[in-house]
């Protein structure tokens, strides 16, 4: 059976506030497409053509941009109530119909070799080593194989963290744990954890593995999103030149995007229609249909419409003197 992708973008993204009041957390920008987008885009080359995907807040905005952009066949699939990520994957029982299914949730961007994980007969979890293992979900493994999860551990048995990509070859096992879990009202931290279905897979024998993911980009929070579209811009080809402007890679501006009299970079995204002018901007995010003039900016997400403007200073200093402008 093909492999089917199940996408949860249900969540209300209150860390990424103010933005999230008016964009879906998936639709945020990095690095010059939305979070959803860079999910979507690596889907094809690993054959899949068929995705369920969980929507909830703003679901609308989701379709809408999904049936723009894409030709994939997707079923949408509603949470109204916010019962944790292993709730959110039970709903898509019945459209996944015994199909193995990769999980990505959706304010995760990841590079990983899925070529010997999709359409294998195993069950894969993807992980990568992180120097402080106690904040968070963190695989034990003997033998190659995982033996227990282990959420926040006080002393880590191993560095491998859990980090939101999962090949789920027994799908019907896992539906019936999730299930299990509801009848037995098993939640962590109030909510139905996918890690705590996986255990209960774990304990009835399932042979579940481990696979590498090099890059994780976890942009559910404004401080990681700047640093996602750092590291994936890092990746990016150049861009082109703009008369009358200075470009520090690495860049990503959208081809309808004006910029006037500017240093732009390094680590800037400029979406579509945006306008920037007389400033100087690093580090930053600019939405679509933004303004922004006269300033300096740096380590900053400018949401879509909004806009930003500074003015020109005026000095009088003498000799020897420090003047320091906040």
């Amino acid at each position: 059976m093909r492999t089917k992708a199940i996408i949860p973008v249900a969540g209300v993204g209150t860390r990424l506030r103010p933005h999230t009041h008016t964009v879906p957390k998936a639709l945020m920008n990095v690095a010059g497409k939305p979070i959803l987008a860079h999910i979507l885009d690596q889907l094809p080359e690993l054959g899949i053509k068929e995705v369920v995907m969980v929507v909830g807040y703003m679901g609308n905005r989701i379709r809408e941009f999904v049936k723009a952009n894409y030709k994939l066949k997707v079923t949408y699939v509603e949470q109204p109530e916010r019962r944790g990520l292993g709730h959110a994957v039970y709903l898509t029982a019945p459209h996944i119909k015994g199909s193995p299914a990769l999980v990505v949730l959706g304010d995760t961007i990841f590079k990983a070799d899925f070529s010997k994980v999709v359409g294998g007969k195993k069950t894969y979890i993807g992980v990568k080593e992180v120097a402080d293992p106690e904040h968070f979900g963190i695989v034990q493994i003997a033998g190659g194989r995982v033996k227990q999860l282990i959420e926040k551990p006080e002393i880590a048995p191993s560095n491998l963290a859990i980090v939101g990509v999962y090949y789920i070859a027994e799908t019907e096992l896992l539906f019936r744990c999730i299930r299990e879990m509801m009848r037995k009202k098993i939640r962590t931290k109030g909510e139905y954890q996918l890690t705590d279905a996986l255990q209960l897979m774990l304990n009835r024998g399932s042979d579940v593995r481990t696979f590498p993911v090099h890059g994780w980009y976890d942009c559910g929070k404004t401080e990681t999103l700047l640093s996602a579209n750092r590291d994936l811009l890092d990746l990016a080809e150049p861009a082109p030149k703009i008369p009358g402007s200075v470009l520090v890679p690495p860049v990503a501006i959208d081809n309808t995007a004006r910029i006037e009299n500017c240093v732009i970079g390094p680590h800037v995204s400029i979406a579509a229609g945006a306008s920037v002018s007389n400033s100087i901007v690093r580090n930053c995010i600019i939405n679509d249909k933004a303004c922004v003039q006269d300033i300096l900016l740096d380590a900053s997400v400018v949401g879509e419409n909004a806009v930003v403007r500074a003015a020109f200073k005026k000095v009088n200093v003498g000799d020897s003197s420090e003047v320091q402008l906040t």
